[in-house]
């Protein structure tokens, strides 16, 4: 998703910072980004393919992350001293780039939404990577994984070491920690009965429920929800991929209740 016009780096961010990245590697764990009151004198711009500035948050540029941080290291704890000698080449945002992984956690609790996100996994769904990088670009509370514990990380590009991971053996288990927590639950699926998306006030403390791709979400899913929503489609396929499922009905909760001045 791109964002709502060129984007400045980061608070304090390094002079080498050449790009935003999408597909980096997780490569110094810690990081720390740079606060712009520690280094207000710095006029930082990131360099473009073609070798503009200001490039949207979702393009590239022509190398992976930033080198070493240029000039006298800041201070705040924040900041790993690994990626501040060697750089930084995850797959975060400018303003995170140098923070320790635990840092940026701490400042993602501080801004995550009050949805939650279930999805299915009892068929080893490979989608699953992709609802917990989405979850994680929409500032989900949580993300929850119903049924086998294994799933394949690969999709989620390093997001799930920032995103909060629970897993529930059964529907049931998720269910009580729906209670628990005051969520309602929001199943998604193209079934009889389920109301459309795009006419429907999405609850705004709730877990956003997910089935398997191929057969969708479980019977026992449906009828246990507190509400079922569907996808209006017009093509001839009978179903879309389920992490764009998931992207879809998140970003209609981001429209319903998220403030667009508080995105990147």
């Amino acid at each position: 998703m791109s964002g709502p016009g060129p984007t400045q780096p980061g608070p304090g961010a390094n002079p080498s910072l050449r790009n935003r990245t999408s597909g980096d590697r997780d490569a110094a764990e810690p990081q720390e980004t740079a606060k712009r009151e520690i280094a207000p004198e710095r006029d930082h711009h990131c360099e473009s393919r073609g070798g503009g500035t200001d490039i949207g948050p979702t393009e590239w540029g022509a190398t992976v992350g930033v080198g070493p941080w240029e000039g006298p290291w800041p201070t705040d704890e924040r900041y790993d001293p690994e990626l501040l000698e060697h750089g930084d080449r995850r797959n975060v945002v400018d303003h995170y780039r140098y923070w320790r992984r635990e840092a940026i956690v701490a400042d993602l609790d501080l801004r995550r939404h009050d949805f939650h996100v279930a999805i299915e996994n009892f068929q080893h769904d490979h989608n699953i990577g992709t609802v917990v990088r989405t979850a994680n670009a929409f500032a989900a509370k949580a993300v929850h994984i119903v049924g086998r514990r294994r799933w394949n990380r690969r999709g989620a590009m390093v997001t799930d070491r920032y995103q909060h991971v629970h897993h529930h053996p059964e529907l049931a288990s998720l269910r009580a920690y729906a209670a628990e927590h005051d969520l309602a639950v929001v199943a998604v699926d193209n079934t009889a009965g389920a109301v459309p998306i795009e006419r429907t006030a999405l609850p705004r403390r709730c877990v956003l429920l997910f089935g398997q791709e191929g057969p969708g979400l479980r019977e026992e899913s449906r009828l246990d929800a507190d509400l079922v929503v569907s996808i209006a489609q017009y093509g001839s396929t009978r179903s879309i991929n389920a992490g764009v499922a998931a992207g879809v009905v998140m970003h209609t909760w981001i429209q319903q209740h998220a403030d667009p001045a508080a995105a990147w």
